[in-house]
């Protein structure tokens, strides 16, 4: 069953709103007042200004965060459902952030469920549907997934499911399509696929995904963690059946979520103690929820609602749009760093990135460099770059099926550079001067 493979302009579609983007100018973004909004960007290394190009572990926050989470834990502190202000403005609050979250993703309030992170999330997710399922039952995944998306999903082999994994292509780190669509069969059940790799920053055929599983009955689950931060996410539009992305990779606290459709949250049943409310999204919820980070959560939103309002230069959108707005001007600012980046890169001596490296395909990925260079361990390297204040990750950043089939686990995995919409290009410029006193060292 081949599957054509997708052109750029099918993943412009899906990577953001070409209309929205083309009523913007290229500085559409304002980056000196987006700066401003984020404390942490003024801290110093050793005498330099700290760059964080950490964002895949995990991006910065800004004020307005942090005020959220304290002022929530000085003023309304309590547990829900009780018959008193602090317990009531507690409710009305994670109602609001449901709304928020229902808004950056495009369904309604009572398909948020929230969690403390997307992992665990998604493993009470593959308990329930586990559930329902039968020796001889068949889950697609992806050898280019983070293994929150893998792990949880193979755990059900207990059960006497069938696991079977698509291949990704060695030599541009992009999903094998072909393989994929080969392995989804009349037993299959749920296909789970990564919207981006964490590791090397391709942005898969998801909506491709979603329709082949469609086709052949199966559910669709999105791990949309690593792509929250740089394109716009749609799940209407999308027509997954689930998707999971964490706050705390887009600007938020620490913190998952994850959208279901409506109809299968209320018919799976989650594990779950007894006096829970059996009232979705609620009894996907287990125990106390972090209150303070669902405060952070709302204001989280409410950046990408300023954000955008600034970007269109107005003040009298929705929500919805002023996010739309947001990720449009995000894309533009971040197409100019990857293309800055992808040219430095690949003149650097002895240096090896990963992925996609056509500057023509850069709608295919987002800004997610995986690298190695000769004669230095990521590790090395990242200890270097620390000390001048560049903050980079090394190893295999859970994505173990990556680093075991591009040889590179048992040599310290990649050096990681993420790049989101507060960096700079003259960080970039600053972070490739580093990595080139580095290698001639």
């Amino acid at each position: 069953m081949p599957v054509a493979k997708p052109d750029s302009c099918n993943y412009r579609k899906i990577f953001f709103p070409m209309a929205l983007a083309e009523q913007l100018s290229p500085t559409a973004l304002d980056l000196t007042w987006v700066r401003s909004q984020f404390p942490s960007l003024a801290q110093t290394v050793n005498g330099q200004p700290a760059v964080f190009l950490d964002g895949p572990g995990g991006t910065q926050v800004p004020q307005r965060v942090i005020n959220a989470i304290s002022g929530y834990l000085s003023r309304d502190n309590a547990n829900t459902g009780g018959a008193y202000q602090t317990s009531r403005n507690t409710d009305r609050m994670i109602a609001e952030a449901r709304t928020a979250m229902g808004d950056f993703l495009n369904c309604e309030a009572d398909e948020i469920v929230f969690g403390a992170n997307m992992t665990s999330l998604t493993y009470a997710l593959s308990r329930s549907i586990g559930r329902e399922l039968e020796p001889g039952d068949e889950i697609v995944l992806t050898l280019l997934d983070h293994d929150a998306n893998f792990s949880p999903w193979k755990a059900l082999e207990e059960k006497g499911v069938v696991i079977r994994a698509a291949k990704f292509n060695a030599n541009d780190c992009t999903l094998d399509m072909d393989d994929l669509a080969r392995q989804i069969t009349n037993r299959t059940r749920l296909v789970a696929v990564g919207y981006a790799s964490n590791a090397v920053g391709t942005i898969n055929n998801v909506a491709e995904v979603v329709r082949l599983a469609r086709e052949a009955g199966a559910l669709s689950y999105i791990d949309a963690v690593h792509y929250a931060p740089h394109g716009l996410i749609d799940v209407r539009a999308l027509g997954c059946d689930f998707l999971a992305c964490s706050t705390y990779k887009f600007f938020g606290p620490h913190m998952g979520v994850l959208y279901g459709k409506r109809e299968h949250l209320q018919h799976f049943q989650p594990y779950k103690i007894r006096p829970n409310t059996n009232s979705i999204p609620n009894c996907w919820e287990w125990g106390t929820l972090n209150h303070e980070c669902i405060a952070g959560i709302r204001a989280c939103v409410e950046y990408w609602e300023e954000l955008g309002q600034r970007a269109a230069a107005s003040t009298n959108m929705r929500r919805r749009g002023a996010i739309v707005a947001a990720h449009s001007a995000i894309h533009l600012h971040e197409r100019a760093l990857m293309e800055k980046m992808l040219a430095g890169l690949t003149t650097i001596p002895g240096l090896k990135l990963y992925g996609i490296r056509d500057p023509k395909r850069l709608d295919q990925r987002c800004g997610t460099f995986a690298v190695r260079v000769d004669g230095y361990s990521p590790l090395e390297l990242a200890a270097k770059l620390g000390e001048r204040g560049f903050f980079t990750w090394d190893g295999n950043y859970y994505a173990l099926n990556v680093t075991e089939q591009l040889d590179v686990e048992r040599t310290g995995g990649f050096l990681r550079i993420g790049i989101v919409h507060y960096n700079t290009a003259e960080e970039v410029e600053r972070l490739l001067s580093a990595l080139r006193e580095i290698v001639k060292a």
